[in-house]
């Protein structure tokens, strides 16, 4: 795997990671999620998946499957 993807896929999981530890942190400390970071939980799943997505959609169109 080249350095780029492995970044890519780093930034992603991150991106998952400090969205999860984020709103646990409000559920169990404040008792409450901010719309704001509802928000941002939501572009972070989107950006992730689109990583995933996208490099897995171009993977198959350089290498076809047999």
């Amino acid at each position: 795997m080249k350095a780029d993807k492995k970044v890519q896929y780093m930034c992603a999981v991150l991106l998952i990671f400090s969205s999860i530890l984020l709103v646990s942190y409000q559920v169990f400390e404040i008792k409450d999620v901010a719309s704001g970071l509802l928000f941002y939980v939501a572009q972070a799943f989107l950006l992730a998946g689109s990583i995933f997505g996208l490099n897995y959609y171009i993977d198959r169109i350089i290498v076809p499957h047999k």
